[in-house]
Formats: C-alpha cells, structure tokens, sequence
C-alpha cells in the first residue's frame, strides 16, 4: 500500500536526489507554495540534491526566468531540467528534420533561439508553414485558453497525409493555471497520435528527460542511480509512471491535478479513497501526500 505523508522530512533521509515537479507540487503557475519551497530548502540544507524536473516545453533558461519571478529562492534547488530542453536536443539532430512547423504559441520561442554551446554546430533549424515543413514541433495550442484539440484536426490531417513526425516537447494533456484548466501539447500530440500521425515525445514519463537529468546531475557531481532518487509530482500518467519505469520511488501530490478524487481538503486526502482511485490506475507509488511540505 501507499503510505500517505504529511512532511517529506519524515521519508527523505535515504534519498539523496529528489525530482520535483513544478505545476501543482511547487505552484500554481500564478504562486509558490511556500511549504513545499521550504521542504525543498531543507533537504538541500542537510547536502541532497533537488532537480525541478518540468514537463514545460520550454528551455531551462525560460522556466528559471518565469520561477524568479515569481520569487523562488535560489537556495531551493540545485537544477533545472525541462521537456523543453530534451525536445530541443532531439530537434537540433535533426529528429522530425530542418524545416519545422512550429505548434505552439510565442512565448516558447527561448527553443529555438538559445541554443547551448554543445550543440551550436548543428545545421540550423527553420520555422516555415505547414505547408512547406519536413516535421512538426508543437509545444501546446496557439491560445492555451480557448483552443481544443479539435481545432486543428484539419491540419493535423494534411500532415498525416504528408507523413510529417510530430515533435511532441509536452507530454501532459492538461495544467492548472491557478483555478483555470488549460489543454498542453500532450493533448495534441495525442490527437494527432490516434489520427495515425507519428509522435515522439520527450518529457515525463518517457526516458529522455530522465537521461537529460542525470547527465546534468552528474556534471555536479551528485549521485544519478535510481535508488538514490525520489520523485515528486502531481501527475499518475506522467510523473509516477515516469518514475515507476526509471526505478525511482515516487511521492504523489494529491492535492494537484486528481484532487478532486480524494475528499474537499486538498491538503488532506481520503485515504480510503486515494487507495481505491490508485487501484484502478494500476499504480502504487512507495508514499502519497496532500500538499508538499
């Protein structure tokens, strides 16, 4: 069974490298919680490691620009790793090809203008319409809030038909965006995906952003085996699938993305019912707790 926590204090001495989600374990994507910044903190201050591992499909660099902003202080983690930043590794080999039909709105443009130094001799990628692309990158809707999947059907249709390899740089379907619910690219991918389209995706649960994290890991020299790690997030398909297959015990958020399976308190689940909802998803992560603290 699921052992349901209040503190991470109370389980993290064996870990010595934790793997935070940011969305709904860290904020809101409007505010930090600041417990779960103070867990974080402390765990750091007895010499672990804390990674904020993202699903954002965007690069490092944008998502540090984004959590300063908003006030995280730099003593809560050590490194940043996003989807973004695996998607843009693949994307720069030449995964989906040169010519790319970007699906995404503006603000992720950081993926294809900071490129890091060890990749920078990679023929350049450009950004042309759908018409004349060799692949696609999408990174989420053009307007997260009004449009759906089904609105691009149409294009995803055509480019089906062309044979284009979508490079999916999110895998979640949906965020919370403070009260707001808000459809990711994981959401098109998964349209395009059931339509016949061909889809590689690069964020949590698949292995690249795992790999891209403990090669970082170890350029600080902290320890990168799995039984050294502990994960945190809020998502069963993604965060706790990702863990379970990387060998990684995992921590599930359950006042995140389910909470409204688990009682009216986020901050303290039906135990009941966390056990019975993690039954039918065929997961057990090794603890469960509301809020992050």
């Amino acid at each position: 069974m699921t052992q349901l926590i209040s503190r991470l204090d109370d389980i993290a001495a064996p870990y010595d490298v934790l793997l935070c989600d940011l969305w709904g374990c860290l904020h809101n994507g409007k505010a930090l919680y600041p417990e779960a910044v103070a867990a974080l903190q402390r765990f750091r201050a007895r010499g672990g490691a804390v990674v904020l591992l993202t699903n954002a499909p965007r690069t490092r660099h944008a998502v540090k620009k984004r959590l300063d902003a908003m006030g995280l202080p730099a003593d809560a983690y050590d490194l940043i790793v996003a989807s973004g930043d695996a998607t843009q590794e693949a994307m720069l080999s030449g995964a989906a090809g040169r010519k790319l039909w970007h699906l995404g709105p503006g603000k992720d443009a950081d993926l294809f203008e900071i490129i890091p130094e060890w990749l920078q001799d990679q023929p350049p990628i450009e950004l042309v319409p759908l018409e004349e692309a060799e692949g696609i990158i999408c990174t989420g809707p053009f307007d997260e809030f009004s449009d759906a999947p089904e609105d691009y059907r149409a294009q995803f249709l055509y480019a089906k038909t062309k044979g284009l390899k979508m490079l999916n740089a999110n895998p979640d379907l949906v965020v919370d965006f403070g009260e707001t619910r808000l459809i990711c690219s994981g959401a098109l991918a998964a349209l395009y995906a059931e339509m016949g389209g061909d889809v590689l995706s690069f964020g949590k649960p698949h292995p690249p952003i795992y790999d891209y994290a403990r090669r970082e890991l170890a350029k600080i020299g902290a320890r990168t085996e799995s039984d050294a790690m502990l994960a945190i997030g809020d998502g069963v398909r993604t965060d706790i699938r990702g863990a379970r297959a990387e060998g990684i015990d995992a921590v599930f958020v359950t006042g995140g993305l389910e909470s409204a399976h688990f009682g009216t308190d986020p901050q303290a689940p039906d135990a009941a019912a966390l056990e019975a909802w993690l039954e039918t998803e065929d997961l057990h992560p090794r603890f469960a707790i509301g809020r992050l603290a």
